[in-house]
């Protein structure tokens, strides 16, 4: 009988231990013994990858440079050309009286043969759209939805108006860029085509169909371009590109397409109606008509980054292998050290 009470003891003690007990079942997950490829660098595979990379870089940075050098490009500097002599000394009165003729012929020549489609681009210095106060100046729910046309907390300064709500509000929408251009060539008028110069994200997502203009621009100070209060803001592509803001001080914004070839020597005749007011802080206003290319428009940074880093590969690569010939160094015995085989294997040092 005590020895039946023992065992029954003993077995109680073992049982409560094992309920207590919070070891989790074995596995190889769970205990970190997984094989893991650990793959050794050798001189070979170093060698081999600097190899590949430049290979692979230099001609991409090769057709880069050539695609880039294929766009032509004609840019016009024309704010200060446009303000008349007397103003010269005093371009702020000129561009905020009501009473100037802000008109203004430039003729520009066509370098080379420009295939349409022809991207008219504005072109704005020092400007900074991404001050915190100016990215913040805007009510994302108001653009959206007319319901929300009156959440314009964040939008001050622009905020309301004598009559209500101004919609778009703030500071973004009211300093919209607002000068226009005109274009023809041996007296024929070019037509500038100004639908899909949008992100399709921007104009199905942040704009609603059912948001008109509102109070727009009717306060007592007028900062950029006004807007059609019969038209939804989904349809206004101007400012669907204007608000969408740059990251850096000089930015370019799509403002059109002439859709017909230009050839080589055209003389293009641009109207400009020279409104907008970049003299007040020292900006700089430029017209850029533009083909493009596979990579987009004229930009040598990218295949200037190809051929460097693939020059660099290619020259580690053969500094390598001479320090291989010159100074061979004998590798240990690899086998074991490129894969975990499990909790089995020792320790193998390589000297």
């Amino acid at each position: 009988m005590e020895k039946l009470g023992s065992m029954t003891k003993e077995g109680a003690s073992s049982s409560s231990t094992k309920r207590k007990s919070r070891r989790p079942k074995y596995s190889k997950f769970t205990q970190q013994e997984l094989s893991a490829c650990k793959p050794i660098l050798t001189p070979g595979w170093v060698i081999s990858i600097f190899v590949t990379i430049g290979i692979i870089f230099i001609p991409i940075g090769f057709a880069s440079l050539f695609a880039s050098e294929r766009v032509v490009e004609i840019i016009d500097h024309y704010d200060k050309d446009c303000v008349p002599l007397r103003y010269t000394d005093d371009k702020l009165a000129f561009i905020q009286s009501s009473k100037t003729n802000k008109t203004c012929i430039r003729g520009l020549t066509v370098p080379k043969q420009m295939k349409s489609p022809v991207y008219i681009y504005y072109q704005l210095d020092h400007f900074y759209q991404n001050h915190r106060r100016y990215v913040k100046s805007r009510s994302d729910s108001q653009l959206r939805s007319k319901s929300d046309e009156n959440k314009t907390s964040t939008c001050d300064p622009e905020r309301n108006s004598p009559n209500g709500s101004i919609v778009p509000c703030g500071l973004i929408a009211w300093s919209l860029f607002n000068d226009t251009y005109k274009f023809s060539v041996k007296n024929k008028q070019l037509g500038v085509n100004k639908k899909d110069i949008t992100w399709k994200s921007d104009q199905g997502n942040k704009f609603g169909s059912d948001v008109y203009p509102k109070n727009f621009q009717s306060g007592g100070l007028i900062g950029g371009a006004k807007l059609n209060s019969s038209i939804p803001l989904s349809e206004q592509e101007d400012l669907i590109v204007w608000m969408r803001t740059a990251a850096l001080p000089t930015f370019r914004k799509l403002y059109g397409r002439i859709e017909v070839d230009l050839e080589a020597n055209d003389v293009v005749i641009v109207t400009i109606e020279n409104n907008y007011n970049t003299y007040s802080f020292g900006g700089n206003k430029k017209l850029v008509l533009s083909t493009a290319s596979w990579i987009g428009g004229k930009n040598y940074l990218l295949g200037i980054a190809y051929l460097t880093v693939g020059g660099l590969c290619l020259f580690l690569a053969i500094s390598f292998i001479l320090l291989y010939l010159i100074k061979p160094r004998p590798l240990g015995d690899t086998s074991y050290l490129s894969w975990n085989r499990g909790a089995s294997g020792g320790h193998i040092f390589i000297s």
